[in-house]
């Protein structure tokens, strides 16, 4: 069990019989009424993301995730394949629950699954990626001045907006928590 006010960011608790990890949180000491913590959580199973206030004080059970380091192999049918580095085992995660992940995901690309208990949580991916620029419409000279933006499909599929002067064939480096243009790689 841990206190609410241990609470840091990247916490991993069991509430209300799901997994949650704190994305935010603040203490609160009111001038009148006891005080408390406000939290905003993201589900671990669903990708839902809550606000939920705790009393001071009040204690939640801490889940215990291990990030498993793994391979992603390929994709069959609607299953995706990863493998452990170390022990080589394999298994299957179905594209609904990586639907988001998939955006960023390329064959022997190494991530972190999150596992509690036996149970798959899902795909911690890098907080970068290195993608290549398929399609893409020409730069034409002079239109850097403006400092707009033309939208780029990448590898796997992703649009993200990118600078005039990017064509096709480019490296780009992509944010994957925001999914957009960081630089060149």
């Amino acid at each position: 069990m841990i206190s609410v006010n241990d609470f840091k960011t990247g916490l991993t608790i069991e509430v209300d019989n799901g997994i949650w990890r704190v994305l935010d949180f603040q203490h609160v000491k009111p001038g009148k009424g006891a005080a408390f913590v406000r939290s905003k959580l993201k589900n671990l199973r669903t990708g839902a993301v809550q606000e939920k206030t705790f009393r001071a004080g009040e204690k939640v059970a801490k889940a215990q995730i291990d990030n498993r380091k793994m391979q992603y192999l390929y994709a069959s049918g609607d299953q995706h394949v990863f493998m452990d580095t170390e022990s080589y085992d394999q298994i299957e995660l179905s594209a609904n629950a990586i639907e988001y992940e998939l955006k960023f995901l390329k064959e022997n690309m190494e991530v972190h699954i999150m596992m509690y208990q036996s149970e798959t949580l899902g795909v911690e991916l890098p907080n970068t990626v290195v993608l290549e620029v398929t399609e893409t419409e020409p730069g034409i000279k002079g239109d850097t001045a403006s400092g707009g933006t033309k939208p780029a499909t990448l590898e796997t599929g992703l649009t993200v907006q990118v600078p005039f002067f990017i064509n096709q064939g480019d490296m780009l480096i992509i944010n994957t928590t925001e999914a957009s243009y960081v630089s060149r790689a």
